[in-house]
């Protein structure tokens, strides 16, 4: 739809109708008109996967979603280096909303990886602001070319969990442009997501969500960005100063609470009409753009996108180093896998970010049937204690051959030519 049909739908809005689309329907919903025309528009959570929630929404996962494909989580493809991959995962993925009805998921995520304490770190890609905005916009292409948005986010200097709500991220000028800004510029300026997702905390004491020096003066302003901007889920203070500094949709719903202060805001002469009208048509474009560009034919092979999320995590490995050539490992030796997670992985983050996997492939699983392979629990991960019977199990496993892994304490390791020639372990590290 033209920006002049735009236009023109609005102005045959009531107030009360315009002030409703700056919120949330639901969870998960923008507002419909329906005597207009105007549908409801689904947004949905990502980013290294598909969260959709068919039934009730929530923003901390604590509901199921739908069954779908989980893609390794940003630290992990941000290790690959490989701005072609993402793309090519961001087109699966953008296939999937289509095949959903999903007009937006919510990222990818850019903040800067500034306390390894951070509980986000494993969405974040990196403390590097270029490799983050490489990223994040190779994936943003491919999404965005399944005609399907990205919400980039959270902006700004979202660096912590802990109070995140309303910790304040007091911040100079040049590091804000060097490193927190520079992580989602390149992104924006040069893949242009459809919405751009602010975050909760406060930058030098002014909330995100009302902070209208970076949501106008530098994100529309000096980097052009033409979609709307939505709020993260619950971080609006203050609903006419937010709409006042360029936060065009707030969610999830405010129940009308905050419809009735943006009616009562220009009624009163507070709040100008254009405002509301100028954040109305930055949504409708957004919501027409996915609505007619609709792929109502498309349909999602998970089996497939599973076999993408394989390679994509086959690149997001790093060898540091490889000493004596022990890689690859030779299939004609015996091989031990030790640790609880080479046959039930830990392989995602959890909160909003986490997928009801489709499919969950193990270590063991890619070995199955081969009958060099031996495996041996180890552990057990509830208590931190260590369990006499599984490291008696474990040391067994390491003892396949002529040579022990473990000299007889089990604590100092044999030499490299023993655990080159004899063994392979596979010790998964605890997460408590």
């Amino acid at each position: 739809m033209t920006a002049e049909k735009i236009k023109e739908l609005v102005s045959r809005m009531t107030l009360e109708e315009k002030a409703s689309m700056c919120s949330g329907a639901d969870f998960w919903h923008t507002e419909a008109v329906e005597r207009l025309g105007i549908p409801a528009s689904m947004v949905s959570d990502g980013p290294h996967g598909l969260r959709k929630q068919n039934e009730e929404g929530d923003h901390l996962g604590v509901n199921e979603s739908i069954k779908a494909v989980c893609f390794p989580a940003g630290c992990g493809t941000a290790a690959s280096f490989n701005r072609e991959l993402l793309t090519e995962m961001g087109e699966v993925i953008g296939n999937e909303c289509q095949a959903e009805g999903v007009s937006v998921i919510l990222g990818p995520a850019v903040n800067i990886k500034r306390s390894p304490l951070c509980g986000r770190n494993f969405e974040y890609y990196s403390e590097d602001p270029l490799v983050a905005t490489e990223i994040a916009g190779a994936l943003i292409q491919g999404v965005q070319s399944k005609n399907v948005g990205t919400s980039i986010k959270h902006f700004l200097a979202n660096n912590q969990e802990t109070r995140r709500m309303s910790s304040d991220s007091r911040i100079d000028e040049r590091t804000l442009h060097e490193i927190y800004l520079a992580a989602f510029e390149g992104a924006i300026k040069k893949q242009k997501p459809w919405t751009v997702m602010c975050s909760y905390n406060k930058i030098n004491g002014v909330y995100a969500a009302e902070n209208h020096k970076y949501l106008t003066e530098t994100l529309r302003d000096k980097w052009g960005f033409d979609g709307y901007v939505m709020s993260d889920w619950g971080a609006v203070n203050h609903r006419v100063g937010d709409l006042q500094a360029g936060l065009d949709l707030e969610m999830p719903t405010s129940l009308g609470a905050n419809d009735k202060l943006i009616v009562e805001a220009v009624q009163n002469g507070t709040l100008e009409e254009s405002v509301v009208d100028t954040a109305v048509e930055r949504i409708l474009n957004i919501v027409f753009r996915f609505e007619e560009n609709r792929d109502k034919n498309a349909a999602w092979d998970k089996d497939k996108d599973h076999e993408m999320a394989r390679k994509v995590a086959e690149e997001t490995i790093v060898l540091l180093k490889n000493e004596d050539a022990i890689l690859p490992l030779s299939e004609k030796e015996n091989i031990a896998f030790i640790g609880k997670y080479a046959q039930k992985p830990r392989y995602q983050g959890g909160g909003s970010s986490h997928i009801n996997s489709h499919k969950v492939t193990s270590a063991m699983d890619m070995v199955s049937g081969m009958s060099n392979i031996v495996y041996a629990q180890g552990y057990i991960d509830e208590e931190d204690k260590t369990n006499e019977k599984l490291l008696a199990e474990a040391v067994d496993a390491a003892k396949m051959r002529k040579q022990p892994l473990f000299s007889q304490d089990y604590r100092m390791p044999l030499s490299r030519k023993a655990l080159t020639e004899n063994i392979w372990l596979c010790q998964t590290v605890r997460m408590n």
